[in-house]
């Protein structure tokens, strides 16, 4: 089977979540797969990642101080910004077409059979083959640790089925309710579900009803819980201390007491929600350490330095006669405060031309309600996607801020008119959508 076919067959099973039943947030059927072919989770410890916001940044930060210890490390992530492959990587280098499109072969046709003999009563869903496929190219390449981030949820999400060395619940808000639930409380629920009896669970303190929700759960399961606090550095609310500008764009950097060593944590990843991720990430891997892993002050810092996850306020530098363009997949009320917060420190006084695109089951009027206001003119558009929203929805849902929309038919076209009313001085936010932003970056020509 070629690598394309075999992209074309997951796509085939329909969306990760557009029309997702419910029966298809079933881990028995998941173990009944994975039975199949091995147990291949079992052949290689791992982290496990929950939360509404922040869950990938760290991921990708504690992949980062993994390898920079010497460990041969996976990471698993969703969704992706341009090509499938990007979701499973090993030390920072993503799976291969071929090895892509034979595992696929593998646990396709094992789920085939499993179908034909009455062991499954349907087909893996999409986020089910391709958590197959990652578990099994982790175990076949012998990774010494897998950093997994969660789908959705939490308690039914396919990679739960692992037993994690440590489990880590970032920021949790209001995110697919349609499947989560309405309440933070109700979302809690479904993210403390990756919490083990004995285990180990990351945290930092968040909203009251998720603190509530995530305490008891490891009062119940006699877990023990860890704290990321001591690793936030203290921000007061019109702060932007931590922020650099540098060639390329803007880190954030500031002293930090690691293992009873001061480091100088340095990180791409800019805002002051990042800097809870990285606290969780520091404290998860203080956790590894006390597990056996080598891991030391010294890895952190060039870890999280050497960290690389595109798409999160990432600044491509304006070109003679162009504007510059900021990329950042703020894709829900919670992501758009952040992107707020972020874009008020670093651009205070500049020109912003925003970009916008949406899905269709997104808060599209609470997160332009957040944005627009900084915008001096917005243009509307739509993904190649069939969730996505179209201009005339944006605008609808937009309607109560004061602010021209323009409409664009696609990403390329918003682009080009973006361009031409920024100027060479002006900032072009790309936001609102992974789906955006990774269409932008491919026809831009931003490496990943």
């Amino acid at each position: 089977m070629s690598y394309e076919t075999a992209v074309a067959r997951m796509y085939a099973l329909g969306h990760e979540l557009a029309n997702t039943p419910s029966h298809k947030f079933d881990l028995a059927h998941m173990r009944v797969l994975l039975g199949a072919l091995n147990h291949p989770e079992r052949r290689f410890p791992s982290v496990l990642i929950a939360g509404t916001n922040g869950k990938g940044s760290t991921a990708a930060t504690l992949a980062s101080i993994l390898q920079a210890s010497g460990l041969r490390t996976g990471l698993y992530t969703s969704p992706h910004l341009v090509r499938i492959n990007e979701r499973i990587r090993i030390c920072g280098t993503e799976i291969g077409d071929g090895d892509f499109a034979l595992l696929h072969d593998v646990v396709d046709r094992t789920a085939e059979r499993l179908v034909e003999e009455g062991e499954l009563p349907w087909h893996p869903s999409f986020f089910e083959m391709l958590t197959a496929i990652a578990f099994e190219y982790f175990a076949q390449n012998k990774v010494e640790i897998a950093v997994l981030e969660v789908g959705m949820g939490g308690r039914l999400d396919a990679t739960n089925v692992i037993e994690p060395r440590v489990s880590v619940i970032a920021d949790i808000s209001l995110d697919h309710q349609r499947f989560l639930g309405n309440t933070v409380a109700e979302i809690a629920r479904e993210k403390a579900g990756i919490i083990r009896p004995g285990g180990v669970v990351v945290t930092l303190p968040q909203e009251p009803q998720a603190n509530d929700v995530i305490g008891n759960k490891i009062l119940e399961l006699g877990a023990q819980g860890v704290s990321a606090v001591p690793y936030v550095p203290p921000v007061s609310p019109a702060s932007d201390q931590y922020f650099i500008a540098q060639a390329g764009g803007y880190v954030s950097r500031y002293p930090l007491q690691v293992m009873g060593k001061q480091i100088m944590v340095e990180t791409p990843l800019v805002g002051r929600h990042q800097l809870r991720n990285v606290a969780l990430a520091i404290a998860t891997a203080e956790v590894l350490r006390h597990q056996g892993f080598a891991i030391t002050p010294e890895t952190i810092e060039r870890g999280i330095r050497e960290t690389h996850w595109p798409g999160r306020f990432q600044v491509m530098p304006a070109e003679e006669g162009a504007p510059e363009y900021v990329f950042d997949v703020a894709h829900n009320p919670a992501g758009a405060w952040a992107l707020r917060s972020t874009l008020s420190a670093c651009y205070e006084d500049r020109r912003l031309t925003f970009v916008f695109g949406a899905m269709r089951d997104k808060a599209i009027g609470e997160i332009a309600e957040i944005l627009f206001p900084l915008a001096a003119r917005v243009i509307a558009t739509r993904a190649d996607n069939p969730r996505s929203a179209t201009p005339d929805e944006i605008r609808e849902a937009a309607a109560r801020v004061a602010i021209d929309i323009e409409d664009a038919i696609d990403v390329a076209s918003a682009l080009r008119r973006a361009r031409a009313l920024a100027g060479a001085q002006g900032i072009v936010v790309i936001t609102g959508s992974i789906y955006i932003v990774g269409e932008a970056m491919r026809i831009l020509g931003v490496r990943l």
